[in-house]
């Protein structure tokens, strides 16, 4: 992660590092539509001023909750497709296609052929009104490498708002730290399929997991995890040993070094 920041309750972003350039990910929670237009207006011209001050050449997107309806309408149709749930736009919904239209950008999330109850994230509490509010937009140059955008109902998210979820192509640069990961010693799985390893790998984690029974409840949960990976990464050298890597035969041997000489 190259950059987090909170801009205020209602705007933040990330900036994850990516392979050909960043991308630059915006939270939104706009003000809700019985807001005066002052309140409205001062909000837009904040979020305008943030995205504005984003480099041009950079991945841009943006998602959250717009409280925003964009009707269905051939004129908005390069900006929002045609698979929005809404006939009739609200005062957001215009404020939202004004923005992207501007900005050069697309609503995702209305693009999408879905069925109508994987289309709106919003359920009205008498379950009577139905809102696809919730958005994803992207800049309309890179709108490919968001392939998949859709409300998933079973989701428990604590709030009165269903799930979105997004799937998106687009490669990352892999950190340092995470590269090193590939490199670290493995352990021998394949010892499992013996039983009487596999009993002796049960008995020595089964023993060691029994001491962290007697831990206190307000023990610092992280040095809890610590304990449970020592104790199973301790477990499975002790039974299992280490995964030897093959180490490849280098291609610039001895008989080649005879052909030179």
């Amino acid at each position: 992660m190259k950059r987090v920041e909170f801009v205020s309750d209602r705007l933040s972003y990330i900036v994850p590092r990516g392979r050909w350039r960043n991308i630059i990910v915006v939270n939104v929670h706009a003000l809700s539509e019985e807001k005066s237009n002052e309140l409205k207006y001062s909000f837009c011209e904040e979020f305008e001023q943030v995205f504005d001050h984003f480099p041009k050449y950079h991945m841009k997107m943006l998602l959250g909750d717009f409280n925003a309806k964009v009707e269905r309408e051939n004129i908005f149709k390069p900006t929002i497709g045609q698979e929005s749930l809404h006939q009739n736009s609200n005062d957001n919904g215009v404020r939202l296609v004004n923005f992207a239209t501007s900005k050069n950008l697309v609503v995702r999330s209305t693009m999408f052929p879905h069925r109508n109850i994987h289309k709106y994230p919003w359920n009205s509490p008498d379950g009577k009104t139905h809102n696809q509010i919730d958005h994803i937009l992207i800049g309309m140059r890179r709108h490919s490498s968001v392939l998949y955008v859709r409300s998933f109902r079973g989701a428990d998210c604590d709030t009165d708002h269903y799930l979105v979820i997004a799937k998106v192509r687009e490669r990352l640069v892999v950190g340092k730290q995470a590269a090193q990961r590939f490199d670290r010693q493995r352990f021998n799985l394949r010892k499992l399929n013996e039983p009487e390893v596999r009993e002796h790998y049960q008995i020595k984690i089964t023993n060691r997991f029994a001491a962290l029974e007697n831990l206190n409840d307000e023990e610092d949960v992280n040095r809890t995890w610590e304990n449970i990976k020592e104790n199973i990464q301790t477990s499975a050298n002790e039974s299992l040993g280490l995964h030897e890597l093959k180490q490849n035969k280098p291609w610039f041997d001895e008989q080649c070094l005879g052909f030179l000489t």
